[in-house]
């Protein structure tokens, strides 16, 4: 019983980390309240397992006179509740990233909302394969014998020539991560419905953000060169990018990388505190011809602060011509892509919606209509 209770408690202190985290006073590249809350917020699901392997035992052997199995009982509901009003408020991403849509594109313009696959959300997070797409892993676009390797997820279904083609860089503070983490839902989804997607690497360990930088602009210019070969379209490259990788992304794009959108997703956006003599921010190449945003920031980011990527989407906003979509998901933490969820399904919708949006717009500025693809 003193096992069940022990769960009980710890279910407890991980929910209300992730109801309510303590918000840090600046963001840092890691803190306490993210290592507890983060993985029960984006799966709250997890936490529900864990407490029925944890008290059922107890709980199906009913000991009414023992104090401690009615504290078992007590604490195991609240959790229980807790939980669920954790996975229902990722419900809100859905209204939070329409209204973002409709200020940036207008009321007609929303996402197409698809049904999530629950069996995955709830039995299957951490597994993103699909037998329906092939993954080519480690191609070389540069020298480093590490650093500059990438994959490319292909569908194993659709035979195209002009797929749209969507490049990942992975986050981590510029000093870690891998290509193996982050969007992987993400890559395979839009895999499977026939974009070819890259999830790309980059110099880590004593590079400096400049070597990193160039390496995004290595693997965009490697994506153009071999594009066709699997089906994707050179013309119609979008770069994403997750932390400080949705840094690199805007960077990159910002300072002469040509694509037909950017994706940043909980994304640092200030200083890296690198000495050189070259601007570390993208906030000092916003210029109006910056090619459309969509930002994606989870309200309850302890690591990387809403109000610093607000900051940065204003900043977009007032001098790019183009759109910029930017949306706060209540309720939600850094790493939001790492595994399914009723939230990033959501926010794949979107991202669909985005890159549908700003390709159309730019094909059809002489009639005014968007064209999608799909």
């Amino acid at each position: 019983m003193n096992g069940a209770l022990n769960t009980s408690l710890i279910v407890a202190l991980f929910t209300l980390m992730a109801l309510r985290p303590p918000m840090p006073r600046r963001s840092t590249p890691f803190n306490l309240q993210f290592a507890l809350g983060y993985l029960i917020n984006e799966q709250p699901f997890l936490g529900l397992w864990w407490l029925l392997a944890g008290t059922t035992a107890t709980l199906i052997q009913p000991e009414v006179s023992s104090l401690l199995w009615w504290m078992v009982v007590g604490l195991s509901a609240v959790d229980a509740l807790a939980l669920g009003m954790i996975a229902l408020r990722a419900r809100s991403a859905r209204p939070a990233l329409s209204q973002a849509f409709r200020t940036a594109f207008g009321t007609g313009m929303l996402p197409y909302w698809t049904r999530p696959r629950w069996f995955r959300i709830v039995l299957l997070p951490f597994i993103s394969w699909r037998p329906d797409v092939r993954r080519i892993r480690n191609r070389r676009y540069g020298p480093a014998p590490r650093g500059n390797r990438l994959d490319v997820y292909v569908s194993r279904r659709h035979d195209r020539t002009d797929a749209p083609v969507l490049v990942y860089v992975h986050g981590g503070g510029f000093r870690m991560g891998s290509k193996m983490l982050g969007a992987h839902p993400l890559l395979y989804r839009l895999a499977a419905e026939g974009w070819v997607c890259i999830s790309v690497d980059y110099r880590l360990f004593r590079a400096s953000y400049r070597d990193q930088l160039a390496d995004v602009r290595a693997a965009l210019a490697w994506t153009r060169d071999h594009a066709e070969s699997f089906g994707g379209s050179p013309s119609t490259v979008f770069l994403a990018g997750g932390s400080s990788g949705a840094h690199l992304a805007a960077t990159a794009a910002l300072t002469g990388a040509e694509v037909c959108g950017v994706i940043g997703l909980y994304g640092y956006y200030g200083e890296t505190g690198q000495p050189g003599s070259e601007p570390t921010s993208p906030h000092e190449y916003i210029t109006a011809d910056a090619p459309p945003f969509l930002i994606i920031h989870g309200a309850l980011d302890t690591l990387v602060l809403v109000e610093d990527a607000r900051t940065f989407a204003g900043h977009v906003q007032r001098v790019s011509r183009r759109p910029v979509a930017y949306a706060e998901l209540p309720g939600t933490q850094h790493n939001f892509d790492f595994f399914h969820s009723v939230r990033f399904h959501s926010v794949t919708d979107a991202i669909v919606r985005f890159a549908e949006l700003t390709r159309g717009s730019a094909e059809s500025s002489s009639t005014g209509q968007p064209r999608g693809w799909f």
